[in-house]
């Protein structure tokens, strides 16, 4: 399963920069001469760009959800419960060797 939300993370994070670069931009970007003959003439001006934004936002829409079930994915992966497991032996590991350094403490006998 996280290999595959991986996979169409990255799938769709490509999709994404590619309609961001074709964008019409201030300097007007790659989108001035290449859409236009990409296209076939069909997507120029304001249909280029309407469509263009919408479905840029339908991508990061898609992957901020991608992004949000692959870190849940992966906290309820056995490598995190793996993880878990460790953290607990380490910790009682500290609290044994604390519970004998405190009994190996010699006592001061008061001696009259």
């Amino acid at each position: 399963m996280f290999s595959i939300l991986l996979v169409l993370l990255i799938i769709v994070a490509v999709f994404m920069i590619g309609l961001i670069l074709l964008q019409k931009s201030e300097g007007s970007g790659m989108s001035g001469s290449s859409a236009a003959s990409m296209f076939g003439g069909a997507l120029t001006g304001a249909a280029a760009g309407n469509f263009l934004t919408k479905a840029t936002a339908w991508l990061a829409t898609i992957f901020f959800v991608l992004c949000a079930a692959l870190a849940l994915v992966a906290s309820k992966s056995d490598m995190a419960r793996q993880q878990s497991d460790l953290r607990q032996e380490i910790l009682q590991q500290e609290n044994a060797d604390l519970t004998n350094s405190v009994s190996e403490i010699p006592t001061q006998t008061e001696s009259k």
